[in-house]
């Protein structure tokens, strides 16, 4: 093994190291790991810039921009009372629309900006329930994993495999929707049996719960309809991306602009909102995966996955599918994804190219995505999630919040090898 590829292999194994370890903020550990890459004339500045994914920045900028605007008019909070008061206050029935909202929000925003913005009110409405908020926060944290499984922009993961491989907003829905929601209703079911139909509560706290007034939550009626007016179009131009020959990046920057050039919002403190931290954690993680992929390490890995395989596409996707899912469980998704996309390319190449090893893309995908759920910090959300519950006296627990999620991250693995199997091979 030659020198540079032993010095990348050693810089990207102490990045990933440290990572685990979380005793440093991911964006220095990052940066310094791509530092060290192009210090040690492993890569130079222009492969560096190369090896970064600015269509997957753009959109997340994009994204994030919009959504500090959004919600500051408290459109969310209105959408989960509204949710509440349509169950009439039963506990059950207030889990299960909070899941849906959750899901449906972080598909379409991102999960880690959904739990920020519904575990807060679940907090609120449990205390008004006089019940515990932990059964609440669990299915939140699985659901907003769930729903960012479906589109390009609700998980980080998505957003990379689909900048990489050329993949559209209806891409991710066409392949992903099904199984997406045949693991929320069994998920669902699951915790009904086990859960849900054990709460009860007295009809004052129903009363209570249906007392809330969700046109409270309304801050600003102009910045609603202006920011509704411009989610609406950026969605759209997801949908429509392939025909429009726009990259998500474009459409979610151009978004974002029109939104402040049309809102009285400070600029500096609608920035402020952006999360620069993630923004500099996947530059710094690109330039450092760039790294090993000159180096040769990706080559290596490739061969050694395929000769593992014995080059049998369905045997690499479950391969894929578990092994994405049991690491993601326990390392972050992000990193992970980010050196299996330059390997599952070099694959490419041995097994017919692009088109013959779609599979693979969508395997790679639900295992990272569906594989947060496993433990508290297998996904960015579950973490955020459960810091909110903590600061407010709350805390879940890891061999609790293990206990019940694994066991449903198995179940959804399960579901999507059958899936992947039926629709693909």
């Amino acid at each position: 093994m030659k020198t540079e590829l032993l010095i990348a292999t050693g810089v990207f194994i102490g990045v990933y190291i440290m990572l685990i370890w979380d005793r440093f903020n991911r964006a220095v550990v990052a940066l310094l790991g791509a530092s060290i890459m192009i210090f040690l004339g492993i890569i130079n500045q222009e492969q560096a810039i190369e090896g970064v994914d600015f269509n997957t920045i753009g959109l997340l900028v994009g994204m994030m921009v919009i959504v500090a605007v959004c919600r500051e008019t408290g459109i969310f909070q209105y959408v989960a009372i509204k949710a509440a008061k349509l169950v009439k206050g039963d506990p059950w029935g207030i889990m299960f629309m909070l899941a849906w909202v959750t899901a449906v929000f972080s598909a379409f925003l991102d999960n880690v900006t959904t739990v920020l913005l519904i575990v807060p009110l679940t907090l609120l409405i449990t205390e008004e329930m006089e019940i515990s908020p932990y059964p609440f926060l669990v299915v939140e944290i699985i659901s907003s994993n769930i729903g960012g499984t479906a589109t390009l922009i609700g998980d980080p993961p998505n957003i990379m495999i689909g900048s990489a491989v050329g993949l559209t907003f209806m891409d991710f829905v066409r392949n992903l929707i099904i199984p997406v929601l045949l693991v929320m209703v069994v998920t669902l079911f699951i915790i009904y049996v086990f859960h849900g139909r054990k709460m009860k509560v007295d009809e004052s706290v129903r009363e209570r719960i249906m007392s809330f007034d969700e046109r409270e939550a309304l801050k600003d009626s102009n910045l609603l309809k202006k920011s509704l007016f411009v989610l609406a179009i950026v969605i759209l131009g997801f949908v429509l991306q392939h025909r429009l020959h726009l990259e998500a990046a474009t459409i979610a920057l151009s978004g974002a602009a029109l939104l402040l050039l049309i809102t009285d919002n400070d600029i500096h403190e609608t920035f402020a909102h952006v999360e620069w931290t993630t923004i500099f954690f996947f530059t710094g993680l690109f330039v450092v995966v760039k790294g090993i992929e000159e180096a040769g390490l990706i080559d290596r890995m490739a061969r050694w996955l395929m000769e593992w395989t014995g080059g049998d596409l369905f045997t690499t996707a479950v391969s894929i599918l578990w092994g994405s899912a049991i690491l993601s469980a326990f390392v972050d998704n992000i990193p992970f994804v980010a050196t299996m996309i330059p390997l599952l390319k070099k694959m490419g190449v041995e097994l017919g190219g692009t088109d013959a090893i779609m599979p693979l893309w969508w395997a790679l995908s639900l295992g990272a995505c569906l594989g947060g759920n496993g433990t508290l910090i297998g996904a960015s959300a579950n973490v955020v999630a459960a810091g909110i519950a903590e600061r407010e006296g709350y805390r879940v627990g890891f061999k609790e919040f293990l206990m019940v999620a694994f066991p449903l991250m198995i179940i959804s693995i399960i579901i999507s090898t059958f899936y992947v199997y039926v629709w693909y091979f």
